[in-house]
């Protein structure tokens, strides 16, 4: 996959894919049906306090801006098996690295954040492989050193410990 390729699309496994397109419908249903209640509602929306009327502008608000990032994503979504665990580092895959000088490691997850929402239970941050450090790390494999300069203009020195798979429920 090319670094234009890459810029143009979001992987996602066939399950965050099937998983995103079902909530956007949810949210599409629930805006139609409650943009349905106020008319029907008539003249009783009138009685509805600000506060409440406020609040459910916002909550509309919410949903239509979830409603078009879902779109979005799934428009660039490019639907792929789960990576093999063959230790280069690429989209879907869970990396460990150490910044040069660092005893502790840090492990995250190179590709979508909404792959994340396949397992509520997980706690990693999500780089985007178009990142300063997801592109300079991208393709790479355990062992690997590498050098990148960070948003703030320094120069960074990584090393990969391990990538492997992100596996819902296994992390």
């Amino acid at each position: 996959m090319t670094q234009a390729r890459r810029l143009e699309s979001i992987w996602v496994t066939r399950e965050a894919y099937d998983r995103l397109k079902q909530e956007l419908e949810q949210l599409r249903g629930e805006l139609r049906s409650g943009a349905g209640d106020e008319s029907a509602a008539g003249g009783e929306t009138e009685r509805v306090d600000a506060a409440d009327f406020d609040s459910a502008i916002e909550q509309q608000r919410v949903v239509e801006a979830r409603i078009r990032q879902l779109e979005d994503l799934l428009r660039h979504a490019e639907v792929g098996e789960t990576p093999p665990d063959d230790g280069m580092v690429e989209e879907g895959m869970v990396v460990t690295i150490r910044f040069d000088g660092q005893e502790e490691v840090e492990r995250f997850l190179l590709g979508a954040r909404e792959l994340l929402t396949l397992d509520p239970n997980v706690d990693l941050d999500v780089y985007s492989p178009t990142s300063p450090l997801g592109s300079a790390i991208f393709g790479k494999y355990p062992g690997d050193v590498i050098s990148y300069t960070a948003p703030n203009g320094r120069t960074m020195r990584v090393e990969i410990i391990a990538a492997k798979p992100f596996v819902p429920g296994a992390v």
